[in-house]
């Protein structure tokens, strides 16, 4: 067996194209080898100049294949004869063979293809691959024709300690040979030198200061943060979103600590360090308190002389320039009260189809208003909050720093002496902003949040611009998801179809019922994903939702949250298992029989033609079940429900092994079958249990 190394050195990649790019030529050399049936254990690295690849295990040449191709059948005209073997390249049925099969005796054409030596295999495919590498963006270099992200400079390829033969095509008198020489660190590496194998390559790269794998680069520098913020008596906060963007930025990760003036501090944390990560990609540190450091992480590519003193100093001094900017709007800001804002909106659009924020914001307003009503919020708070909630979006701050909307408005807000609870609303109304933040908790924050979310989502739903397939491009499968955690992780009795009823009022748009139904499926699609990533059964949530769809109840998610935790429960244990067979039985029963007569099972059970104690016993348990089923699900007590159902575990046991559902006597059978018809429909009370998996 024996190991292939590939390299491709570069101009610096964007760091975020990095790692896919890596795993792209991975994925395209291992598909193009196991269509020749060559398979082995392959792994990518990437660094901001290289893409690697190695693959162990691979044979030194393929199996030589026999390919076998049927023609037509023996005694087939003459014509059909003449088209397979000019479309076989042969000249006579001579060079065909004659097997038999199934379907009779045929003509087949036997190609024996020799093994290949890997390394040609290798050699004839790689230009290809490396040219159908994806990339975002790509670009031409010299005079050159071939697209790569950035000008290449040499390219490794070694099978088995060899050099494979070939080149990579950049134009008609312009090529990239394969070789075994690289380059490790621009500026601190030895130069060129030659490398023997996948060790010898990476040991060697380690040597010219260059760390080769992308996890060892991340530990090392997030390491390397947290002792020098200790060293400074300080703490990181963590920040795993630039760290994956810095670990593409450098070779030879070397932290360094800088100064932020004081003169900054009064600028709020979040815009010191928006500014310090959007722009400088440098990492906050905190003190012990947790409060905001007046100092800052930054990881250079390279060791200096002077111990990075001047890479600090220079580091601190581009800093200055930013937060300059920053503190200016910041100051400027203030100036202005959130309200006075207001008329600007309404020179900006929201979509051409459903106007200005200004609209947004008074259709906001008053759907916030409605939701506190429910929810039990302050409305006058409420409907203050959602005025004041975009007007932010018009600051220096937030045109300069898009992320920090909301966020700002808090402190606008603040500071012009706003009840807390409408400031903390105007920051937190974006929330949950994905799939790991938190949702609002205070009333009237949550009042906002979902009145702001339900807006946008019948609004686009109005005009017919849904989500298709993988493209959402308004968010609006997060949006959704947004309300239903909201609802569900604050425990809200609410009914979706009330809010988005009273959302689409606000527009002249389509019909309001076709609004909501088309709104409240998509929201149960996204419903069952979000239950599944909480760990509850696909098929228990289809089951219980079709049977809430059926009885009108299904926009009511706290409880069906809790109807499937309960069922799920229940079906986990030795009675739910036991009785979801027994109930698929009766199911099963009851369908075969309506497919030869649609009334099967319909009308009033009389017992009086109960012939065992096993029917009787079962029809007695069924309408006790029934009476206290009603009872248990006003209260909302699904636990004691599911337990409820538990007892007819043993009454139907009974009754499938004593009794014969298929009587001869008609009215016998007649009334059997309606019982196993109740039975289905006291069970498929609480869930459609023939969708429920055995």
């Amino acid at each position: 067996m024996a190991e292939f190394l590939l390299e491709i050195l570069s101009e610096d990649i964007p760091a975020r194209m990095q790692a896919k790019a890596a795993d792209d030529l991975k994925n395209l050399l291992v598909q193009r080898l196991a269509g020749v049936g060559i398979a082995g254990n392959a792994i990518a690295h990437s660094t901001p100049r290289r893409l690697t690849v190695v693959i162990e295990d691979l044979p030194i040449e393929t199996q030589p294949v026999r390919e076998e191709k049927r023609g037509p059948r023996v005694g087939a005209p003459q014509a059909a004869v003449d088209g397979f073997l000019r479309g076989a390249g042969l000249t006579s049925l001579d060079q065909c063979q004659q097997m038999e099969t199934p379907k009779g005796a045929f003509w087949f054409t036997v190609v024996e293809v020799p093994g290949r030596r890997t390394v040609d295999v290798l050699g004839d495919m790689l230009p290809d691959i490396i040219r159908a590498v994806p990339w975002p963006k790509s670009m031409r270099w010299g005079d050159g024709h071939t697209r790569w992200v950035r000008p290449m400079q040499s390219i490794v390829a070694l099978f088995d300690g060899a050099v494979l033969q070939g080149a990579f095509i950049i134009a008609d008198d312009q090529a990239i040979p394969f070789g075994r020489s690289t380059e490790g660190h621009r500026f601190m590496g030895p130069g060129r030198f030659d490398v023997t194998d996948f060790v010898d390559y990476r040991d060697k790269l380690r040597e010219a200061c260059v760390v080769l794998d992308r996890d060892e680069r991340k530990t090392l520098i997030a390491g390397a943060i947290t002792a020098k913020a200790a060293a400074e008596g300080l703490a990181w906060r963590g920040d795993d979103g630039l760290l994956d963007e810095v670990v593409g930025l450098v070779e030879w990760p070397v932290p360094l600590v800088g100064k932020i003036d004081d003169a900054f501090m009064t600028v709020p944390s979040e815009v010191l360090v928006t500014s310090m990560r959007s722009h400088q990609r440098y990492f906050a540190l905190q003190n012990k308190d947790g409060s905001m450091a007046s100092s800052f992480a930054v990881i250079a590519n390279m060791e200096t002389l002077d111990g990075g003193q001047q890479v600090v100093a220079g580091n601190e001094r581009v800093l200055r320039a930013r937060l300059s900017d920053a503190r200016f709007f910041w100051d400027q800001d203030r100036k202005i009260r959130l309200e006075d804002r207001l008329p600007a909106l309404d020179s900006i659009t929201f979509h051409e189809k459903l106007g200005t924020l200004g609209d947004k914001m008074r259709r906001v307003e008053k759907l916030a208003e409605f939701i506190a009503a429910i929810i039990k919020a302050d409305v006058a708070q409420t409907g203050r909050a959602a005025r004041l909630a975009k007007a932010d979006l018009v600051s220096g701050m937030v045109g300069e720093f898009p992320e920090l909307q909301g966020i700002m408005g808090r402190y606008y807000a603040n500071g012009a002496g706003e009840d807390s609870a409408v400031a903390d609303a105007i920051a937190d109304h974006y929330k949950p902003a994905g799939a790991n933040d938190n949702v609002p908790t205070a009333p009237v924050s949550i009042a906002v949040a979902l009145a702001d979310k339900i807006d946008t989502l019948v609004g686009f739903f109005g005009i017919d611009e849904k989500p298709t397939g993988s493209k959402d491009p308004f968010a609006l499968r997060r949006a959704a998801l947004g309300v239903i955690r909201t609802v569900l992780d604050n425990g809200l009795r609410v009914h979706l179809r009330e809010l988005f009823d009273r959302a689409a009022s606000f527009y002249q748009a389509k019909s309001v019922s076709t609004i909501s139904t088309d709104l409240l499926g998509f929201f149960h699609d996204r419903f069952k994903v979000l239950l599944k990533d909480r760990g509850l059964r696909h098929d228990l949530v289809e089951a219980v939702l079709v049977v809430a769809h059926d009885e009108n109840f299904d926009d009511d998610l706290v409880p069906l949250v809790a109807r499937v935790e309960a069922l799920q429960s229940f079906i986990d244990s030795a009675d739910g298992k036991n009785l979801l067979a027994a109930c698929h039985r009766a199911g099963n029963i009851v369908r075969i029989e309506r497919q030869k007569d649609p009334d099967v099972g319909m009308g009033a059970i009389d017992s009086t033609v109960f012939e065992t104690p096993e029917e009787k016993n079962l029809f007695a348990v069924i309408e006790t079940v029934a009476k206290q089923v009603h009872v248990l699900e006003g209260k909302e007590d699904y636990g004691a429900m599911m337990m409820l159902l538990a007892q007819l575990r043993g009454p139907l046991d009974a009754f499938f092994d004593k009794v014969i559902v298929n009587a001869e006597e008609a009215v016998l059978r007649a009334n059997r079958l309606r019982l196993l018809a109740r039975l289905t429909t006291i069970s498929n009370h609480i869930a459609d249990f023939s969708r429920i998996e055995a």
